[in-house]
């Protein structure tokens, strides 16, 4: 499996259309009963609001770096707002169409030492004309997609989904659909439609043996006119149906810790593959992987094509990436990783001579975060600061070299007379967290601190291992060779 093909997800524009609500959780400790009924008092001491339906698809996908934009139905409420501010925050494109006639479905929980005491619901499925609404802003907005994705919760947003997926089609859009009807012909015209097994058996399918899976599948697919199922299975893992083909793909965890989200996390991660040119199988082999990463986790969360990369084995599409200052891609997967909730840390240096010294200290400053930037002098910079014979090894050896080093993600590099070689405008373009500089500074000595400081983030000096530097070693060379 070429995971090179992971550097591409940035590339991608994918769409999301089906039933948006809101996740929020009420979150304390439960130390006694309520003396008015027999039930436990939480003391909330924390609030948090996460998307749900719908705009979770599209948050996974956001989270593995592709591009998304969410079309779906909400409430002219505070509820509706606030899911819009949280898509901004997720970096997700939002078309959704506000209405006034039902409020804007909400899902909401108690939860206490990492146990849900109760939940309530706020909804109302929406009238199947609201759903109507939704055609144009689907229409218009087919152009600026390469795939599209229809995740169904059955609460009304996609009563029209036989003509939004005729509109996909005809643009000549691949779509997939997350299915909740027990009505799979609702969806004709999908190229992947992906039930679990209580929606496959609700809808027909038989679950006795495998062979009756396959040829139950089959009729389904046949009779609805879709071409690809994939089913997943819970404990027994997934399985790819055509036609002509079944795979089985084993669950990849034994210990769950939640499965909450991970249909969505099934579909924006297949989605997100076959639109970076993975084959079907390789896409649901990825996608059975960011599941078995996701039950891991309590909560609705997300898996990014670096927890993807690390899983698969692979090193250097996600890890390790070279840019310079105006490389988009490696800049985006860095915005990836924040997104994410990981700590980008950024160093730099000239790293001439790579020795001991360097590797503790690089390992100092990875330690500090989850991610390490390293910012490399270009080989101007360097002859302007240290002398027309230097450096002694260019570029791209020095950036390879790095790149070779565990503490190391990304190395991007910079310098030029305007900027005074420094790596101040390189830092405004990362906006790391924390900001590392190794040697005798104080803080506003730093080039990019202040930006740094401003930004929120930390500015942390770290002292180089005593003994090792790489002028000493090239005065070492040169006074051998005399």
């Amino acid at each position: 499996m070429d995971l090179s093909l992971l550097t591409k997800l940035h590339q991608l524009r994918i769409l999301v259309v089906g039933d948006v609500m809101l996740d929020r959780y009420w979150l304390g400790d439960t130390a006694r009963i309520s003396p008015e009924a027999p039930v436990p008092v939480v003391k909330v001491n924390r609030l948090e609001d996460k998307v749900g339906g719908a705009a979770n698809v599209a948050r996974n996908i956001a989270h593995l770096g592709a591009k998304v934009s969410l079309i779906g139905l909400v409430g002219a409420d505070e509820y509706g707002e606030k899911i819009s501010q949280l898509l901004t925050q997720e970096r997700i494109e939002s078309k959704l169409v506000k209405q006034n006639l039902q409020p804007t479905i909400v899902k909401m929980r108690v939860v206490s030492r990492q146990q849900q005491v109760v939940r309530l619901d706020v909804e109302e499925p929406f009238d199947p004309e609201l759903s109507e609404h939704l055609l144009e802003q689907l229409e218009s907005s087919l152009s600026g997609c390469d795939l599209v994705v229809f995740s169904d919760y059955n609460k009304g947003s996609l009563g029209a989904v036989e003509k939004m997926i005729g509109l996909a089609r005809k643009a000549g859009k691949q779509v997939l659909v997350d299915p909740k009807s027990s009505d799979l012909s609702r969806y004709r015209g999908a190229h992947f439609i992906t039930p679990n097994l209580g929606e496959f058996a609700a809808a027909g399918g038989l679950t006795e043996s495998e062979s009756s899976i396959a040829e139950s599948a089959r009729r389904l697919l046949q009779e609805c006119g879709i071409d690809t199922m994939l089913l997943t299975r819970s404990e027994r893992g997934m399985s790819l149906i055509t036609q002509a083909e079944k795979f089985d793909y084993a669950a990849q965890v034994r210990e769950v810790a939640d499965v909450t989200g991970a249909g969505d996390t099934v579909i924006a991660t297949l989605s997100v593959m076959l639109g970076a040119g993975f084959t079907p199988k390789q896409a649901v082999d990825i996608a059975n992987t960011a599941a078995g990463l996701v039950v891991t986790k309590l909560g609705a969360a997300t898996v990014s094509a670096m927890d993807l990369e690390a899983k698969l084995g692979g090193r250097g599409a996600y890890r390790g990436g070279v840019g310079d200052a105006s490389s988009a891609a490696v800049l985006e997967q860095i915005n990836t990783a924040r997104g994410n909730g990981e700590k980008i840390v950024f160093t730099n240096g000239c790293f001439d001579i790579l020795h001991a010294g360097h590797v503790a200290y690089l390992e100092e400053a990875r330690a500090l975060g989850d991610r390490l930037v390293v910012g490399l002098n270009n080989d101007a910079s360097i002859a302007r600061l240290k002398g027309a014979d230097r450096p002694i090894n260019g570029l791209a050896a020095r950036a390879r070299v790095l790149n070779g080093l565990k503490s190391v993600d990304w190395v991007i590099s910079f310098g030029d007379t305007e900027n005074g070689d420094t790596p101040a405008r390189l830092i405004e373009q990362v906006q790391p967290d924390v900001l590392v500089k190794g040697g005798d500074y104080q803080v506003d000595e730093i080039a990019g601190a202040e930006f740094v400081l401003a930004n929120g983030g930390e500015v942390k000096v770290v002292s180089f291992l005593g003994g090792f530097s790489s002028s000493k070693i090239i005065d070492a060379i040169k006074q051998s060779g005399d």
